[in-house]
């Protein structure tokens, strides 16, 4: 009888450890869901500020005259930017600190900043994203209006840093996950190495039908692919280089049902860690 009421004892001292676990789990969730959402409104407002001190200011500069055809569903423009423009956004990704290094085993490694901290940190970035010059630029390359991708998405607008030996990515899509067409448009900002141009051994290959290329990137050049259709990677990087890339995303439709949501979020994990979870 005694060894019943002791069993009887321990059991319900595992529910009730099981139950204020649940509690505990339950109050961290709602705790991270409120937080988040408060960080998301005063990103938005930061957002509207970032756009109306950039009005008038033409960080795009005149569009091109004449741009490449998207028959293939990739495109580059050279030299996109201002020189101002560069410069201006240059310097301001030289002074993110806040880089998220990412380590896959042999698929990738290299540092990332999120779209929220360059809402904070780089006005001048966030300003050419939104900028409606910009969206017309790769709306007319595309031949769809497009916009940008929301801002609880932390790929929306990143930084990519290759700068430690080895840094590179694997073969892969950049899967969309919403109920338009999803476009990743890359600037690189920084590219400097031992090859014979000055650049660095970290190539962007893309698979282009049955062909395999290597698109330049040189600074301030202009990459617009749609990811879900052009496998590509990045090889790695050498011992003294640095390649410094601004990524962009754009979308057509940016609503997403639940489960395209969910998978966004498990795919930013290997970019921004297990914060992305609650975005």
């Amino acid at each position: 009888m005694e060894r019943a009421m002791q069993l009887l004892g321990n059991s319900s001292m595992l529910e009730y450890a099981a139950i204020g676990a649940a509690l505990l789990i339950s109050a961290t969730a709602v705790y991270l869901w409120t937080s988040r959402g408060q960080l998301y409104r005063q990103l938005a407002e930061r957002q509207r500020m970032i756009l109306d001190t950039a009005a008038g200011s033409g960080l795009l500069g005149p569009a091109p005259a004449a741009l490449p055809s998207f028959e293939e569903y990739i495109a580059v423009v050279p030299n996109i930017l201002p020189v101002d423009t560069l410069e201006r956004i240059v310097a301001e990704t030289e002074t993110l600190v806040a880089t998220e290094r990412t380590y896959l085993p042999t698929h990738k490694q290299g540092g990332t900043v999120a779209y929220e901290t360059l809402c904070q940190s780089a006005p001048s970035v966030v300003a050419l994203y939104l900028s409606p010059a910009m969206h017309d630029v790769i709306s007319r390359i595309v031949g769809a209006r497009v916009m940008p991708t929301p801002l609880h998405d932390q790929s929306s607008c990143s930084v990519l840093f290759y700068e430690r030996p080895g840094d590179h990515i694997g073969w892969h899509y950049d899967h969309n996950f919403y109920k338009g067409r999803h476009f990743t448009v890359l600037i690189p900002l920084v590219n400097r190495g031992h090859d014979a141009d000055g650049l660095s051994a970290a190539k962007l290959m893309a698979k282009v039908g049955r062909e395999e290329r290597t698109i330049p990137t040189p600074p301030n050049h202009m990459i617009v692919f749609e990811g879900n259709k052009i496998v590509h990677k990045v090889t790695p990087i050498r011992d003294g280089e640095r390649r410094v890339v601004l990524s962009m995303t754009f979308c057509t439709d940016p609503r997403n049902s639940l489960v395209q949501g969910i998978a966004r979020r498990i795919k930013d994990t290997a970019f921004f860690g297990i914060r992305a979870l609650w975005t």
